[in-house]
């Protein structure tokens, strides 16, 4: 079984920074693409960054040049440092792996951790 959990929401100021965490961890054989989504109140859930195993970033138009997603392959870890936040940002981040396992390949997602961005 696979687990995903994130860290490091809390409640900010408009233009501070917050950097989310993210662990997978259980019977990973490979992680391939990961990434974070958001879910602002009363919207639906939408991409913010996402990183492949390759490297390759895509970021929403909305995040560009304030955030930058990243990993680190040994901790199993993907990071979200989010910079000059404003209250838009204000959601619950949730991270996604594609992960390969001992039988097979599987989309998983962590409970998701609450930013809150204060005006």
């Amino acid at each position: 079984q696979v687990q995903l959990v994130e860290s490091g929401g809390g409640l900010v100021q408009a233009g501070g920074s917050l950097r989310l965490s993210c662990v997978a961890s259980g019977r990973i054989f490979k992680i391939n693409a990961m990434g974070w989504y958001r879910r602002a109140p009363g919207k639906q859930r939408e991409l913010v960054a996402a990183l492949s195993n390759g490297g390759s970033t895509n970021y929403a138009d909305s995040v560009k040049g304030r955030f930058t997603i990243s990993r680190d392959n040994s901790k199993n870890t993907v990071y979200l440092q989010m910079n000059s936040l404003k209250s838009e940002d204000t959601a619950v981040y949730y991270c996604n792996a594609d992960i390969t396992y001992a039988f097979g390949k599987d989309l998983y997602w962590g409970q998701g951790t609450q930013v809150t961005v204060s005006s």
